[in-house]
């Protein structure tokens, strides 16, 4: 059944503290009935920070010209795979800045296939490489990707375009998702919640896009400005416990609506509260993505002010997260792929 708006904004407007743990508990039992406590580790790997898209959220845009620009080696990315199976991670995430360019898509169809023949064909792969043609994501896809997130960061078109320059196409952004689809990606998308000018009624209608497109992860979280942006005033205002009560709102409305998809808990959660990833999984969500990326290159990789673990290296963090998920009382669902419930139940 196709959840009701009202009772959506009614989850997403709450603000007592009390009601809010009332919220994260439920959420939690639907977590626990529909998808276990077990926690799914995404490795991933910041593969390059060119992109050719010019949003003006994101710290990695085409204008922000604060940073050195670099792309990981194939040699890089294929040692930070065999890292991330040999700490028995199930899967990996190959994530970059958005780029359509022949030489871009073939070194992306290579990596798949290396990392495939570094892990003996066990690592999950999923993919956060932006819009392409179908064409590129069967490519893609039938190189050994699996998953695929692309998020449209809100579902409100006046909203996305006044976050966009006018040659971003929210209508074709939109349509990749039926691409990946159809192609046969496990699907996942996700937005922003905090948007300047977004409303409580605007993150209900994206949950009830989630239901209608009927997608199978969701990366979601809250908006944090960034000051080398078109928007990055905004970091006077910028109110970060109310960013994380939004964030976990969110992820709680969408576990108690949607129930068995997957939902990652992000590092802008983290951000905004040392223990912020694990307020995540209390509030609902199942998949953590820890930063294998080699430290050299994260500074380069900063879509938002404030990202947490810059210095970090990976030895460092498993052994971190290890501790803090037995710490709320889940397990690590280690050499396992951790496919979305919710995929899996429509292809039976």
């Amino acid at each position: 059944m196709r959840p009701d708006k009202n009772e959506l904004v009614r989850m997403l407007s709450i603000t007592k503290d009390d009601e809010l743990q009332e919220l994260y508990n439920q959420a939690y039992e639907v977590k626990k009935k529909y998808v276990g406590t077990k926690v799914y580790f995404r490795g991933i790997i910041e593969l390059s920070n060119i992109c050719t898209k010019n949003c003006y959220y994101c710290g990695i845009r085409k204008s922000n010209l604060d940073f050195q620009r670099y792309t990981i080696t194939m040699e890089e990315a294929l040692a930070e795979a065999k890292w991330c199976y040999e700490q028995r991670y199930g899967s990996l995430v190959i994530q970059a800045g958005e780029r359509i360019d022949p030489d871009w898509v073939d070194f992306i169809e290579e990596l798949i296939r290396g990392v495939k023949r570094v892990s003996d064909g066990k690592l999950g792969i999923t993919l956060s490489l932006g819009e392409q043609s179908e064409d590129v994501y069967r490519r893609w896809f039938e190189a050994g990707a699996h998953r695929y997130l692309l998020r449209v960061e809100t579902t409100n078109p006046e909203l996305y375009k006044s976050l966009h320059p006018a040659d971003h196409d929210f209508e074709y952004r939109k349509s990749c998702l039926d691409l990946l689809r159809k192609t046969g990606y496990q699907v996942g998308t996700g937005v922003m919640v905090g948007l300047p000018g977004q409303t409580i009624e605007d993150i209900a209608e994206d949950i009830l896009f989630f239901y209608d497109k009927d997608v199978d992860m969701l990366g979601m979280g809250p908006y944090i400005p960034h000051h080398g942006t078109p928007l990055g005033h905004l970091e006077k205002s910028f109110e970060p416990d109310n960013a994380l009560k939004m964030g976990l709102k969110m992820i709680a409305t969408c576990r108690i609506t949607l129930k068995d998809v997957n939902i990652a808990t992000t590092t802008a959660l983290q951000a905004l509260h040392p223990e912020g990833r694990e307020m995540g999984l209390l509030a609902g969500a199942n998949v953590l993505m820890p930063n294998i990326t080699d430290t050299k290159y994260r500074e380069g990789y900063q879509l938002y002010e404030g990202k947490p673990c810059m210095d970090e290296n990976a030895n460092q963090c498993v052994g971190c997260l290890s501790r803090r998920i037995a710490s709320i009382g889940e397990t690590i669902g280690f050499d396992e792929w951790g496919d979305s419930r919710h995929f899996e139940a429509r292809k039976s």
